[in-house]
């Protein structure tokens, strides 16, 4: 039988851990570390130097490869075919290194309630021939993050937040009756996309950590220095996480439309 747990470790900086993500790091008989293509050797850095700090030595670690996904399939067919894919990695390296079982960590970046595929793989394994049972402990989201940050707040009074992604507002544009929207995985810049009369856009990278930037204003002004700052950024870094939040007068909108 295999313990998976399942970590929130915040955004990138430590001491978004919680006290609960710690003592789960260290119940573990083995943490996992993914990692990616190369360019992206940062973000196994810093989960490696997060396990150095609460656990040391005490808890061995192991990475394994994530494999890519499949661009050429339809992009909920590709998914699905990638998690297959995850699974297969989690379970050989889970055999690997724990063959009589045990509880395994994993740490996932963020929260793994929001925009994260750790619940939905981990269920492929238990699915299958390897026996698991799944524990979550809540992290920070980079939700929180962004407001913090900017010290906004993520709600208007008595109003609805909708969080949706970047390939969605691309498709649809502003959700009606909707005057917040908090906006994930966009590496299209969809913004630039909506009409930017009455919007203000509060967007963030790096949130946490020490490369944090932050960029904030009306959307028609606003959304070209966003543009070149995530440029500069994803070059220099090989790698970007962002996301921002939106929020709309409905009034100033409707009349720049008439």
């Amino acid at each position: 039988m295999i313990a998976l747990s399942l970590i929130g470790i915040g955004t990138g900086n430590p001491d978004h851990l919680t006290r609960a993500a710690k003592a789960a790091m260290r119940a573990a008989d083995l943490i996992l570390l993914p990692r990616k293509r190369a360019e992206t050797a940062e973000l196994l850095d810093l989960r490696a130097a997060i396990c150095a700090a609460v656990v040391g030595g005490t808890v061995p670690t192991a990475t394994f490869d994530i494999p890519g996904r499949d661009p050429v399939l339809p992009y909920l067919d590709g998914v699905a075919a990638w998690h297959d894919a995850i699974a297969a990695a989690w379970c050989a390296a889970i055999t690997r290194h724990l063959p009589d079982g045990g509880r395994v960590a994993l740490l996932v970046w963020g929260d793994p309630s929001l925009y994260d595929s750790s619940l939905r793989i981990a269920a492929r394994l238990g699915a299958g021939a390897m026996p698991v049972t799944v524990e979550v402990v809540p992290g920070i989201t980079s939700l929180q993050a962004l407001a913090a940050a900017h010290a906004v707040p993520l709600t208007a009074l008595g109003a609805p937040l909708l969080v949706t992604t970047g390939r969605r507002l691309t498709a649809e544009g502003w959700p009606a009756g909707i005057e917040m929207v908090a906006v994930m995985l966009d590496s299209v810049c969809a913004f630039e996309r909506l009409n930017p009369a009455g919007t203000t856009i509060w967007w963030g990278a790096y949130l946490g950590m020490a490369q944090q930037s932050l960029l904030a204003g009306p959307l028609g002004a606003t959304a070209p220095a966003i543009r070149d700052e995530r440029t500069l950024l994803r070059a220099r870094h090989g790698w970007i996480m962002d996301c921002y939040l939106l929020r709309r007068d409905a009034a100033r909108a409707v009349a720049s439309d008439r």
